[in-house]
């Protein structure tokens, strides 16, 4: 089910997630179900979205699912940072989707997680999925790309698709 993705300016969107237990898997199947169907929704109508994180649809808990070449279910992610490179660019959100936010971030970084089977799964993440992993990544702890702005000019709204 594509559920509502809370907008910028939603309080809850600033609350720091909880970590799963094991034994919430089984309530927690339909949420990723659900976060997987938003992110096919935000391509349909605004043609852009890899992941999501669980806090943008109201679920206080340490998920994020992505698709990419495959769907990923992500619980209780930790992130190790490789080396000092940084990279700018214009970041996008679903909970922002008409606004770009340009910010650095990592060029290189190691995932950790649990997978929805509760399995220890490591990626390493590079450049583009480095930077999308930290988007999502600083969702779980309250914290939004416009936060991360480098400076006050650093926002520009996108154009409409045609």
């Amino acid at each position: 089910m594509e559920r509502k993705i809370l907008l910028l300016g939603d309080s809850a969107l600033y609350e720091v997630s909880e970590e799963v237990r094991e034994e919430e898997l089984g309530e927690l199947m339909p949420v990723f179900t659900d976060m997987l169907d938003c992110i096919k929704g935000i391509r349909r109508d605004y043609g852009f979205g890899r992941a999501i994180a669980a806090p943008q649809i109201g679920v206080k808990k340490r998920v994020i699912c992505m698709l990419t070449d495959r769907p990923y279910v992500i619980i209780n992610p930790s992130l190790e940072f490789v080396g000092d490179e940084m990279m700018e660019l214009w970041d996008d959100c679903m909970s922002f989707p008409n606004l770009l936010v340009r910010v650095r971030r990592y060029r290189h970084c190691i995932l950790r997680y649990r997978d929805e089977n509760w399995v220890q799964q490591e990626l390493r993440m590079d450049d583009d999925m480095s930077e999308l992993i930290q988007h999502e990544y600083d969702h779980l702890d309250g914290i939004l790309a416009t936060m991360r702005a480098i400076d006050n000019r650093s926002l520009k709204m996108k154009c409409p698709q045609a």
